[in-house]
């Protein structure tokens, strides 16, 4: 009976709106589906990048052969909604 090994990536926990650090890039994951997530991989500075699809494993394993780091979450952006200040008279 051959044994089973743990793999590192399986430790791996990926959450919409991480960003991940790697040298000299970044990934921020996007929505994540039943098997598949959505990310965008960002390389040096540059503030654009497509949207990509991968699976949970191979994106795990992605983050883990290339020593990335989980960056510290960043606060969240406050949102204005604008308020009506008309009165409504009867």
């Amino acid at each position: 009976m051959p044994a089973q090994q743990s793999t590192p990536s399986s430790a791996l926990v990926l959450v919409t709106g991480q960003i991940w650090e790697m040298p000299n890039s970044s990934l921020r994951i996007g929505l994540i589906g039943k098997t598949l997530v959505h990310y965008k991989h960002y390389k040096g500075t540059c503030p654009r990048a497509s949207l990509s699809l991968a699976s949970k494993t191979v994106l795990s394993e992605y983050l883990v052969k290339n020593k990335a780091v989980l960056a510290a979450p960043q606060p969240a952006t406050r949102t204005t909604t604008r308020t009506s200040s008309r009165t409504v008279t009867a």
